[in-house]
């Protein structure tokens, strides 16, 4: 189930500056780079990796929920804050289907766990095309979802508590990987076709209108 945000069709008023800006935003999505949650159910927490996700140039969310139903998600407005608008929400309750439709425009999906094949988050390489699996802080990522992932990572960590709110650890790692991402030029080169990206705006624009 998608959750795309609601526009209308009202005319589009947007000065120099800002079109500007939107052409910029376009240019720099990571469409390569996602996050999925898995039974992640705090609207706060589910906000805040939204607003990171935006923040780093991700323009899409994948949530699933396999411990019980959910017609509509409910996104913190204040952890969110506007990033609603630009983050496409994509929501399941089918593990299956949910990493199927990932792997299609993913080539690989890691999760954060910590197991004896686990490596750290600074050993990996986020510049590559990748989903990133967070489970909720109580149980994790389950061992069903495990066992369709190619791989396991951890976040150092060197306090007496081994553990990290899952906006937080989510932050912590998107961020890594635009450090990485920069420092191969990923940001520098726009991921979509010319076409693509014109698309983009024009949706776009019809999120962000301004209207008289």
């Amino acid at each position: 189930m998608n959750e795309s945000p609601v526009t209308d069709l009202s005319p589009i008023i947007m000065t120099e500056e800002r079109e500007a800006r939107f052409k910029k935003v376009i240019r720099q999505r990571q469409v390569d780079l996602t996050v999925i949650l898995e039974n992640v159910h705090d609207p706060h927490n589910i906000g805040a990796v939204m607003r990171t996700c935006e923040s780093v140039g991700i323009g899409e969310l994948y949530v699933l929920y396999t411990d019980m139903k959910v017609e509509h998600l409910e996104v913190g407005k204040n952890s969110a804050s506007s990033s609603r608008k630009w983050v496409n929400l994509h929501l399941y309750e089918d593990r299956e289907t949910c990493f199927a439709d990932v792997r299609r425009k993913y080539k690989r999906i890691f999760a954060t766990h910590l197991g004896h094949d686990s490596v750290s988050l600074y050993d990996m390489n986020l510049s590559e095309s990748v989903a990133l699996l967070f489970g909720n802080e109580r149980d994790g990522v389950s061992e069903a979802s495990l066992q369709l992932c190619d791989g396991n990572f951890v976040i150092p960590q060197m306090g007496m508590i081994k553990s990290l709110n899952i906006s937080v650890a989510c932050a912590v790692t998107l961020y890594e990987a635009l450090r990485q991402r920069i420092k191969v030029g990923k940001y520098d080169t726009s991921l979509l076709t010319e076409m693509e990206q014109e698309a983009m705006f024009e949706d776009y624009a019809r999120r962000g209108r301004r209207t008289k």
